[in-house]
């Protein structure tokens, strides 16, 4: 069996995790912490950057650090986790669901404004695929009504909009470094923080609502309690794992760039044919590979092509069901406008095995099943 994926695993996590066991330094903060954190700084450019114990918990925190408040609307995508909603349904908030564009099944910026009333405070674009939504129009949308911009590039690592990275450029950015993800520490995640002066609510908010990360440094003699947090830590033992693939973060990307490569390649007849659609990489995004899918022409031909690769030993998924359609969406929140593309576009796609270490002979394996349903 072929799967739809394996975590990064390079060899070297083990020495890392060791080191971590050996410095009796394992829970968070620890010395492999602060590297991943400075690792993601560096390579970002955002200000601040803490590593957490999950996407999730990096969207909680920019939640609270946006101060969502009961009865406050949030516009994002409806095809997207649901921890994107989660995070916010959590603080009150009331989520204004809108359609996405057919190209990049990324929320489509032309249609935010609609959604926008008097209780709206941020907008939450989610960087599907590791490709970029359209962010100029985001932020200029954002800045001309006063609203905060929380990127979800849970996908998003290694991927840039106009030379930007993605998360770097919104107030916050939300990654994750689950084992699903182009980099893991089986499940992690990280906040990445715009403006320096949010740093310090954000390391109290991630440390119980305690200012225990000044007294760690030294700034003050004795910490305290003194906002509402939770503990959004990873243990360093995690963050040692993490910290053997970031080093090689070029080559592990390189790697799944080629990989995509020859998907995308290999399927380029089936869709002149009309058979397929094949992802679009808009010319301002540098994406990461981080999947690679195809669009069927319904769902009826994509559940066929699943069973049939299923069956040939190949193992393809389909992704989300869109939110708006689940009991929760209904209950928290509402589609804005007309539902053109979410539902419909969402039914074709499915997603073709994708990791690091594919190996070559796996990839003409799905190609050939592929071409082979469809030539039956």
């Amino acid at each position: 069996m072929i799967p739809f994926n394996r975590p990064p695993f390079l060899g070297t996590e083990f020495n890392y995790i060791k080191e971590a066991v050996n410095n009796q330094k394992i829970c968070g903060d620890g010395e492999f912490t602060k590297k991943c954190n400075a690792w993601i700084e560096e390579k970002t450019g955002t200000a601040k950057a803490l590593l957490t114990t999950s996407c999730t918990h990096s969207l909680e925190m920019a939640a609270l650090l946006l101060d969502i408040k009961p009865g406050d609307e949030v516009i994002m995508p409806s095809f997207t986790f649901v921890s994107t909603a989660d995070a916010f349904v959590l603080r009150g908030a009331k989520i204004k669901f809108v359609d996405i564009r057919p190209d990049t099944m990324n929320i489509d910026e032309k249609l935010i404004e609609q959604a926008i009333t008097d209780k709206t405070k941020a907008i939450v674009p989610v960087h599907y695929a590791g490709v970029g939504c359209e962010m100029d129009t985001i932020m200029d949308i954002a800045k001309r009504h006063n609203l905060k911009v929380c990127e979800d590039a849970a996908q998003g690592v290694m991927s840039e909009y106009k030379g930007k990275a993605l998360g770097a450029i919104g107030d916050y950015g939300c990654y994750s470094f689950h084992e699903t993800k182009n980099y893991s520490m089986g499940e992690g995640g990280a906040l990445l923080i715009k403006d320096e002066e949010n740093a310090e609510l954000a390391e109290i908010i991630r440390e119980k609502g305690t200012n225990r990360s000044r007294f760690l440094r030294g700034q003050i003699d004795k910490y305290t309690w003194v906002e509402a947090g939770s503990s959004y830590l990873p243990s360093d033992m995690n963050a040692a794992y993490l910290w053997a693939q970031l080093q090689e973060a070029d080559m592990i990307n390189n790697n799944r760039l080629a990989s995509w490569d020859k998907y995308y390649k290999a399927f380029e007849q089936l869709e002149q044919k009309g058979y397929v659609t094949r992802p679009v990489i808009p010319a301002e995004c540098k994406h990461n590979a981080h999947m690679f899918y195809l669009k069927a022409e319904n769902i009826d031909v994509r559940t066929k092509l699943i069973s049939y690769l299923k069956e040939n030993d190949i193992l393809a998924v389909f992704h989300y069901v869109p939110l708006h359609s689940a009991p929760a969406g209904q209950k928290f929140g509402e589609f804005v406008g007309e539902d053109k593309y979410t539902t419909k576009e969402s039914d074709r796609l499915l997603r073709l095995p994708m990791y690091y270490g594919l190996k070559d002979d796996e990839i003409e394996r799905v190609i050939d099943a592929v071409n082979k349903f469809y030539k039956g």
